[in-house]
Parts: structure tokens; sequence; C-alpha cells
């Protein structure tokens, strides 16, 4: 097979044209999103998200909504509850963020296994790229436009918000508002991504675009290029090698970017573990040839 064939065999299936518009359009949104998360240091809180919409997205489906409405409300349920319980009790917010989202998460499967359906609803746990219809991707696009136009018209404050919630409020923005908006975004891009990866590693892509490109640069107007590049990037990757080894087409996208990061957390030029050491070498050996000439 030669390289030509690679890339355009596989594209002559249309169930691989929607995987493909599916994973490219989740990966640029996933990214986009997880600069933020990954600056405010919402990790923790993206898993919790991601998680707890399986129930509201079970329920949208039994009552015949669609599924951005049942993921929003349980976001915000989930939200919600963990500063009931953080507030109310001894509990710090990382017992209560485990305690919220795990919870909702096991009602979700338990709806799951007993929810009469003609679609398998385990593809929303687990994933179904190859299995998206035209209808899902139509929605999956929809949800993603809506969500970038809302972070690029609401990017300054959020970033503001990301780095210094004082001076937001000082200025006359609501940072609780703001980070009321994040959440309700972070749950539309959740059923954005768990067509396409499930909901069990939706919380892969929300992360790990984001913390690649904040070791590759110190700004983060260049993260909001570099993460959606390298996710999209990964995103075809993992999709092809599935197509070709026969593997599971969610879990290889998780898994080259996965790859990718690991490449970044080695040699990045000024965060990477051995870039560092690569770098200060070459400082010590200039500062010798220095001292010497002198």
């Amino acid at each position: 097979m030669n390289l030509t064939e690679f890339f355009v065999a596989p594209l002559s299936y249309e169930f691989m044209v929607r995987a493909l518009v599916t994973t490219v359009t989740a990966a640029t949104v996933c990214a986009v999103l997880s600069c933020w998360l990954v600056l405010i240091g919402w990790s923790l809180m993206g898993d919790a998200v991601s998680h707890a919409v399986l129930p509201g997205v079970v329920l949208a489906y039994i009552l015949g909504v669609p599924f951005a409405v049942g993921a929003i409300v349980f976001g915000f349920l989930a939200v919600a509850l963990i500063g009931v319980v953080r507030d109310t009790s001894r509990v710090k917010e990382d017992a209560a963020i485990g305690i919220v989202f795990t919870t909702l998460f096991a009602f979700g499967l338990v709806l799951v296994s007993v929810t009469p359906s003609q679609t398998d609803l385990n593809h929303i746990v687990f994933g179904n790229l190859l299995g998206v219809s035209r209808a899902d991707v139509i929605q999956i696009v929809v949800l993603a436009v809506v969500t970038l136009a809302a972070l690029a018209l609401k990017r300054r404050d959020f970033t503001l918000y990301a780095f210094d919630p004082t001076h937001a409020h000082a200025i006359g923005l609501n940072p609780r508002l703001l980070g009321t908006a994040l959440l309700g975004l972070l749950a539309l891009t959740s059923v954005v991504a768990l067509q396409a990866v499930g909901v069990v590693l939706v919380v892969a892509m929300l992360i790990i675009p984001g913390a690649t490109a904040y070791l590759l640069t110190d700004r983060f107007s260049r993260m909001l290029v570099i993460a959606p590049t390298v996710s999209v990037c990964c995103a075809v990757v993992g999709l092809y090698l599935s197509y070709h080894l026969d593997t599971a087409s969610g879990a290889m996208v998780v898994v080259a970017q996965g790859v990718a990061f690991t490449v970044v957390y080695l040699f990045a030029p000024h965060h990477g573990v051995i870039g560092r050491r690569v770098a200060a070498a070459r400082r010590r050996r200039a500062r010798a040839e220095a001292v010497t000439r002198g």
C-alpha cells in the first residue's frame, strides 16, 4: 500500500467521512476550551462535568429532547451540588467533586442499563465514532459553532477571568457569571466530544491539548492556535491508524494525543524535561567559552 492509498482509501466509505468530520470538529472545540480549563486549574472540574452529563443525555433521549439540554441541566446541577457539599460540610472541594461526579455518572449508567432503546446507549459511554449518523454530525457541528462563537466573543473576558478574577471584578466584570458561562460551554463541549470518544474519555480531549500547548508557549494567544492544531493532527492520525489497525477509533485518537503530550513533555524547548537540560547545558557551555575567551 502506497501513501496515497493509505490516506484516500478510507475516505471511499461514507462512515469514515462522517467520522473524520466528527473527530476534527470535536478535537477543535475541545482543544480551544481546554486552554482556559488548564489555565484556571479546572482539570478535575472538567472531569466532573463531562461525566456528570451522562444521566442528562440519557434522560434527554428518553424525553425526546436535544442531548444538549440534558447535558447543560446536569452540568449545572453537578456544579451546584459540589458547591453545596463543599459549603455545608467539612468535606473539601476535591472530595466533593469526586463524590458528586461519580454518583451522577453511576446514575447515568443505571439509566443506560434500564432504558429500552433501538440504539445502543452504551455508545454514549464508550463512544461510537464510526457509527455517527448524518443527523449526529449536524448536531455536533452546530454545537461546536455555538461554543466556538461564544468563546471568540468573550475571549478577552474569559482570559482575564482565568488569570486574575479579582482584577476582572474590579473593572466591572462578574467573575461568577463568567465561570458559569464557561461551565455551560463545558457541558456543550462534552456533548460534542462524547459522540466521538464517549463520556469516559471526554476529559482527555478537554485537558491534553491545552496541557500540551502550555508546555510549548508562554503566550495564551499562541496556545489558542497550538492546542487545536495538535489536537486535530492527533485526531486525524488516530482515526487513520484505527482504520488500518482495526482498533477502537475514539481510544486511538486519545492515545495519539497522549503520545503527542509525552513527546512535548520530554522535548519542548523551554519546558520539556530533556529540553530544559539541553538548554541549560548550552548556557553552561556558552558561559565557559566566554570565560575562556576573556
